[in-house]
Parts: C-alpha cells; structure tokens; sequence
C-alpha cells in the first residue's frame, strides 16, 4: 500500500493522545482511604471487570479513530484487484484532444472528420464517469486545462473547435503531468485522441524521456489510453506557400509566388486553382505528374499600390484546412547590403554581387571594417555580407536581432578555425583540394532557396565551379547545397523571421572561380531580395507563432466578414498599416504517420492500452480508497458515542447499593 501524501503519516504519534489523556485524568483522582468507602466498593465490586472493558474499548474506538484520520488524510492507495474492487472510478480523466488541421480530415466513409469522431467517442465514454470522476481538458493550441462538468457537450466548447494549428503532444502530455502534480489528483486516466501524424508526435524528441519519467515517478499509477482516428481518407490535396515577393520586371511590378502542391491520389485531370487578390478573383489551372509540385506563379499588380493581401485556394476536398494559403506584400522596398570585411580584394567581389537596383539605378553595397561596426547605420540594410571572424558579445547580438527582424546574413569564409559560434555554426579546418579538377558540388537544392532554378525553370550552374580551398562548416545542419565528398557548400538556419547561410568558400581565385558570376550573382541578389521582409510593413507567420493574449482584439482579419483568432486560424489580418498573413505550420502537411505499434512502443513504460480494449483487474492499476477510512473513522467515533452515554439500569443499581449501605450505617451516611 502507498500514499499519495505520504508525509501526514508523520501524524501517526498522535494515536497516543487519547491514551495519554485517559492516563493522566486517572492520575488526577488519586484514591483516599475512607472508612465508609468500603461498603460501596463491596456493593458495585460485581460490575468492576464491566466497567474496565466498557473503558477499554472507549480507549480502543478513540485511537482507531484517530489513527483512521491520519490514514484518510494520507489517501493511501492499493494495487491489484483490490485497488481495482474499491476504486471502479478514476479520480481525474485528463483528455488530451489534437485539434490540429490535419484533424480536420474527413474519415473514409463518413461525413465526420477526425476531430468530430474523436469527440464523439470521448464524449461517450466520458458520460459513463461523470459523477464520480473529473473530467479535464487540454487541447494542443492553447493547453490549459479545462475541467468539463458536462461531457456530453465537449462538441459546444470553443477548446474543442477546429483550427489551424500543429499539435505538439510531448508538450500536452508535459502539461498533463504538471496538472496532476499541482493539483495532487489521485487515480488518473490520460486519453489521447490523435491522427499519429508523426510531425506532431514527434517520437524522437528527448521531452518524452522526461515526460514518461514523470509519470513513473508519481505514487499512483496512470494509465494512458490511446484514440488513433483511422486515416483511411478521402482524396484531399493541400497548397502551402514558400516564396512571395514584389519585383519590377521590364517597368511593370509583379508579384513572385512560390507554392508547393500535395495530393494523395493521382489523376490526370487538371487542377483548378482559385486567385484572389485584393478580392478579385481569377482561375488558373495546374497539371500535375504526380503527388507533388512546386508550383511558381506572377500576378502583375499597381505599380503605385502600396500594398495588399491574397489567397490562393484549391478545390473542397476531405479536408477544407488545407486547401487555402494566404499571403500579404507591401510596397516595393530599395534593398540595400553591407559587406564586412578587413580584405578590399575578396570584399570587391561581394560587393558587386550585392548590387542593388532602384528606379534603374544601381545601388553598390557598402564595405566596412570591424571596427566601423559601431557607427554604421544598419536601419535600411536587407543584407548582411560577413568576411571576419564570427561575431561575440554585443555586435552578435545585433546581427541577431537583424536576421530576427527579416534580415538575411551570409558568412563566408575568413582563413582560419574560429572556435566562436553563431547560429549553431562555427568555422573548422582550411582544406586545399586534391588535383587539378578540385572539389565539385554534386547535389544542391533547386526547388527553393538561393540556389533555386530561375523563374523559366533553368537551373544554376552549380556543377561547374571548381574549388581549390574550402573551409569546413562547423554545425551545419540544413545543407542546401554538398560537395562530392559530403562536406556541405552552402547551410541555412532560420532565426525569427529571417535566415542565417554560411558559405564554405570565397569568389576569389585562390579559393574558387565562384567570383565568374553566373552562380554568385544570383544567389547573393535572392538573398538580397528575401531580406527586404525585415523593411516590409506586410508580414507572413504561422499559426501559433502570434501568442499575444489580445492578438484576438489587436489584428482585425480582412479576408471574412466573420470574427477569427489569428492565434488560433489562418488568415489575412490587419492591425493599423499592417498587413499579417497567417497560415498553417508548413509540417501539417507532411502525409508521413506514425505506426501504431511505434506508438505503442513509445509508451510501452507507462500502464497504457488502446482506447477500445475494455478495463479489467488485470491492469493491476492501483486504487484510491480513502473513503474506506473515512467511513472507518465514522463507525469509531459513533461506537465511542454510544458506548461513553450513561445506563439506566446502572445507575439504579448503584442508588439502591447506596441507599442499602445508608440503612445499615446510618451514623456514617445519612440520605436524605
């Protein structure tokens, strides 16, 4: 047997209050000698041994009482059948709902989607525990606790409403264990109703070691019970935005999409893609090969119109969610960059790389040194060319607050190891290439990033660059771009809003013939371009990255009559001049689920079953059964009650003792 506050047994000594009482009130009526005292003693000497034993169970019913009190108060716990026998009922039943868009998927023959089956089914189940378990909810978005006192209208709850979030379920369940610490709940059931999509679940994530050692940590056992909604779908498709931007091409401004498109069934039917911007709408048709396609896109736009919104939106399928992607630009922005550097010579090349164009007219990069940091205005910079040793203290802090702002920074190499990090990256060993050939990259990606194809589908000369020297890039992590050998070239980190690359060679001839142009110049220009978001007044987010508490009342949305969330839903929103587009994270569409027994496998430590097997004794779960002590103390203090009130019959017989002693020595005792 355990106890869920094991400390109160420190209460245990106390039983031996009632006993010290009774001792010390018969030492406060110590026996006189009195002559006449021996009549009545002969006379009630037949009711003697009685009287002890009434006073000895009197004794008896109060220390149980006490000690009943003490164990009551320490909620002890029994395991086996047992617990099972006393305790039908848990204490709490957390439930953890995944609301998430994915859940929004229609399940194969039924006009439900994953998220209103789950309730449903949770619903039911919970009804059956109502009266004699509280019911909690914590959903993914918001992950507070609710305690619901009806479970029949989970369905009404705004907490169980659709969304377009992610769901992370090692932080629900983190939440669930904190909930049953704070509040020191006894039994306790965790259902979880979930898709298994493997980006939420995130099986390999640390945080489900600690989460799984909390809950075996606890006194009681919890048992956790698993809903996976079947993903049996129906045909559905799903468009994600990667690229917007605002360009001028040959006097006219347009705007540059790049969309990816995913569908789990192949038709060759052609797709009909909605077009809205500023509220007019148009069509285009999209003729997909397979299951995916990067799609890229040019609407031309006012050149005098400062800014805007949009949506592109395919077909209703078995999940409405993902069907539309929203995005909003701004005025066109005069890039600018910075090119930090000791070196004039390998600055020169960065430098005209970065060139900038506004209104036809160039605008060259500006060169500082280190030391000229302090007084450079950075306030109209898109770019951030670095040619030094990493950033420490306070200059890394601002170049982090650039990229976190929108900015772009690319590191190039500076000649030697750099034990300093930034971003996770840090610079390794100088390499000189074997033979006349040198290092070649092999693989880059050219579906998105600054190593992308061009507008007409052509790709960058990326093969043809031969290397002399390369340094290597410490941390590297998301490499876009690898030599032969699979040292990485070119590596992204995102930072906020903006992004961080680092690059493993210089455009001179000691180093590569990089400094030729037709891969340098185009990828230093995109990310010229990609940092102007850092000066745009028009912005792009996912869902849950607005954590405000009054986001509802701060950003107004523009693209439906109706009231939305913008924490919680995707959308356009506005809040003064500023345009926010808000739309699903980008991994709710990853198709990849989670294997049932992976699932299994991952709880496999806790007490854990599916949702559907029945409740048996065989769980050996352990049971709270305080209330057995509760009622035990109950009977002490009623049979203590009864046995402490005077007998009539008694009394009697000890008057008609005395009065027989009085008629026999009426000079000692006189009754009157």
């Amino acid at each position: 047997m355990t106890f869920l506050q094991p400390f109160v047994l420190w209460g245990l000594p106390l039983i031996l209050v009632p006993i010290i009482i009774h001792l010390i009130n018969r030492l406060r009526h110590r026996p006189q000698p009195w002559a006449a005292m021996r009549f009545l003693v002969s006379a009630t000497r037949s009711s003697i041994s009685h009287a002890k034993l009434r006073q000895f169970l009197i004794l008896l019913f109060r220390v149980l009482a006490v000690l009943t009190l003490v164990l009551f108060l320490a909620r002890p716990l029994a395991g086996g059948w047992l617990g099972w026998a006393l305790s039908p009922a848990p204490d709490v039943i957390l439930i953890l709902l995944d609301r998430s868009a994915s859940m929004e998927t229609q399940l194969a023959g039924t006009t439900s989607s994953g998220r209103e089956q789950a309730i449903k089914l949770l619903s039911e189940a919970a009804q059956k525990f109502e009266e004699s378990s509280h019911v909690v909810l914590i959903e993914n978005a918001f992950r507070a606790p609710q305690e619901i006192s009806k479970s029949g209208r989970l369905a009404e709850l705004s907490l169980a409403a659709a969304t377009d979030t992610a769901a992370d379920i090692p932080a629900m369940m983190q939440a669930a264990v904190t909930w049953l610490v704070e509040n020191q709940a006894g039994t306790a059931e965790v259902w979880i109703a979930s898709d298994l999509q493997s980006s939420n679940w995130l099986p390999e994530d640390t945080r489900w070691k600690t989460v799984i050692a909390q809950l075996n940590s606890l006194p009681q056992r919890v048992r956790v019970r698993l809903l996976a909604l079947d993903r049996n779908q129906e045909a559905n498709m799903s468009i994600a935005l990667k690229e917007i931007s605002r360009r001028q091409r040959s006097g006219q401004a347009e705007l540059h999409s790049v969309a990816d498109v995913q569908r789990n069934v192949t038709t060759s039917e052609p797709i009909p893609l909605g077009v809205n911007l500023d509220n007019a709408h148009s069509q285009v048709e999209l003729n997909m090969d397979g299951q995916a396609l990067r799609w890229r896109h040019k609407i031309g736009i006012d050149d005098k119109k400062s800014g805007g919104w949009g949506s592109f939106q395919l077909p209703v399928d078995a999940n409405r969610r993902d069907n539309t992607t929203y995005f909003a630009y701004g005025p066109e922005t005069a890039l600018r960059a910075i090119v930090v550097s000791s070196d004039p010579a390998q600055a020169r090349y960065l430098k005209l790389a970065a060139t900038a164009q506004a209104n036809n007219t160039p605008r060259p990069a500006q060169v500082i040194t280190p030391a000229e940091l302090q007084t450079t205005s950075w306030d109209d910079c898109t770019l951030l060319i670095w040619q030094e040793a990493l950033p420490s203290g306070a200059v890394a802090e601002r170049v982090r607050t650039f990229v976190e702002e929108g900015g772009v920074a690319i590191f190039f190499p500076f000649g030697r190891i750099d034990a300093q990090q930034f971003a996770g990256f840090s610079w390794g060993e100088v390499q000189s290439a074997a033979g006349e050939r040198g290092c070649r990259i092999v693989r880059w990606d050219q579906e998105q990033g600054p190593l992308a194809r061009t507008d007409e589908g052509l790709s960058l000369p990326v093969g043809q660059i031969a290397f002399q020297r390369r340094q290597l890039i410490g941390g590297a992590k998301n490499v876009l771009a690898g030599f032969d050998d699979g040292t990485p070239f070119l590596a992204r980190q995102s930072i906020g809003r903006g992004e961080v690359f680092f690059c493993a060679t210089l455009p001179v001839q000691e180093w590569s013939n990089l400094s030729e142009g037709p891969v340098l110049v185009p990828m230093i220009q995109r990310l010229l371009q990609a940092g102007s978001r850092r000066l745009q007044p028009a912005a792009s987010v996912s869902v849950g990255e607005i954590t405000t508490n009054d986001a509802s009342s701060r950003w107004a949305p523009v693209d439906s009559a109706g009231p939305k969330d913008a924490r919680i839903h995707a959308g356009v929103y506005r809040s003064g001049e500023r345009l926010l587009a808000v739309n699903r994270p980008a991994h709710e569409d990853d198709p990849e689920v989670l294997e049932l027994e992976a699932a299994q496998r991952l709880l496999s430590q806790l007490s854990f079953q599916m949702f559907q097997e029945s409740r048996s004794a065989s769980d050996q779960l352990q049971g709270e059964f305080w209330r057995v002590f509760l009622f035990a103390m109950l009977l002490c203090l009623l049979a203590e009650a009864v046995l402490i009130l005077p007998s009539r019959r008694s009394g009697t017989r000890k008057l008609e003792g005395i009065a027989a002693v009085a008629r026999d020595t009426p000079e000692v005792i006189k009754v009157s």
